[in-house]
């Protein structure tokens, strides 16, 4: 049950209206929550997927139209592989467990990334849960696996390549929304806000084009420890800033 603090966070931010359409998180933190208490790594992704379920309720509850949480990056694969190995069976059982919920929740699962780089029957598992809830018009939970924006970006100029080669598209119309529409996110909004836990201070290859005018939000918070209060104070925070995409604050109060 949420606490009076975080029901009055919620209704603050419900009354500004200024919702972001986007949030996209770094979730960082989980080993040193589990080291902290002298426990295997694994144990924090376990408590971080608790903090995964208290979020997409509360963006769902909000009005959050898409959450991107950086699940696994390509350069996560040089972790021990014991490690990778549990976390990849830790994320298709979750997923399961999950399904019914995301169902009623209106929920719609996404995946972007080197989907063919994940072991094929955890893939298949992926797949069948983003077929199950592919007509749900709620919040799109979008899971970046195996994901790295470097690759992203380099993926995009060679379809772009590919087209042009094949006489589809001219050199002359390569724009900022053609190269958008070639990443992986070309169905999203691009995020309103960023956050990132744990305290660090980078960006670790996650979204490089998408992010051009995001707010980034950074707290000392554990991923397994961020709850939906700890996201209600960064859309307070977000919604206290002004987005000025260039323009100067004169221009804005004319609009």
């Amino acid at each position: 049950m949420p606490s009076n603090k975080t029901l009055q966070l919620e209704q603050r931010i419900l009354k500004n209206g200024n919702i972001p359409r986007h949030i996209a998180i770094i979730m960082d933190g989980n080993g040193r929550w589990a080291k902290k208490r002298g426990l295997p790594r694994l144990a924090g992704h376990r408590e971080g997927i608790r903090s995964v379920r208290d979020i997409v309720e509360a963006c769902g509850k909000i009005g959050v139209q898409a959450l991107t949480l950086y699940t696994f990056s390509t350069e996560n694969w040089r972790r021990p592989r014991d490690e990778v190995s549990g976390l990849m069976t830790l994320l298709v059982r979750t997923l399961k467990r999950e399904i019914r919920d995301l169902m009623k929740n209106n929920v719609r699962v996404m995946a972007i990334g080197e989907m063919e780089d994940i072991p094929e029957k955890i893939r298949n598992e992926f797949l069948e849960g983003i077929e199950a809830t592919k007509n749900n018009t709620g919040l799109v939970l979008n899971l970046a696996l195996s994901y790295g924006s470097r690759e992203e970006i380099l993926s995009a100029v060679r379809r772009i390549a590919a087209d042009v080669r094949e006489g589809r598209l001219d050199p002359s119309e390569i724009n900022a929304s053609v190269f958008s529409n070639r990443l992986y996110t070309s169905a999203l909004p691009d995020p309103d806000l960023m956050i990132r836990t744990s305290g660090e201070l980078r960006i670790s290859n996650f979204l490089l084009w998408q992010i051009a005018y995001t707010e980034i939000y950074i707290t000392d918070v554990l991923w397994p420890d961020f709850r939906r209060q700890n996201l209600y104070e960064a859309i307070d925070n977000f919604q206290g800033r002004e987005r000025r995409f260039g323009r100067v604050s004169e221009q804005l109060k004319k609009k």
